[in-house]
């Protein structure tokens, strides 16, 4: 979906060790672990009038399908307290995430085109209610 260069440029920025560092002292993220190892993470805001953001939600391909990102979301959830809502954008073309943001409950809002270091990248935006409001 997004041009391998381009790709590799934005890991090598967003996921550097002082980025990461940031983001663990700024905002909820959590990490899930099988047998000792690293397999995911969940980069949330902070709750805002009632909404937060799912910024980022990775799993390693050999471990999906196994319960552990269902596990991993909610538990972000739980710990977003006063949230009513969560909004998440979901490349359009990433039809396993949108399946699996779906199946948890997620509604589509809108689609828009958004510029990634040059790249058009056409996106949904998805919205889970998490409480009535």
């Amino acid at each position: 979906m997004i041009p391998r260069p381009i790709q590799d440029k934005f890991l090598q920025n967003a996921y550097s060790t002082n980025r990461l560092m940031q983001r663990f002292q700024s905002s909820p993220f959590f990490v899930a672990e099988l047998n000792g190892k690293l397999v995911g993470f969940a980069h949330f805001s902070h709750v805002k009038e009632g909404q937060s953001e799912l910024f980022a939600f990775y799993l390693m391909p050999e471990i999906q399908g196994q319960g552990i990102g269902t596990a991993l979301l909610q538990h972000g959830i739980q710990m977003l307290q006063g949230a009513k809502t969560l909004i998440i954008c979901v490349e359009k073309d990433n039809l396993k995430g949108i399946h699996f943001y779906n199946a948890k409950g997620f509604k589509i809002l809108d689609e828009f085109e958004d510029t990634f270091d040059g790249h058009v990248l056409k996106k949904v935006r998805m919205v889970l209610e998490l409480q009535k409001k």
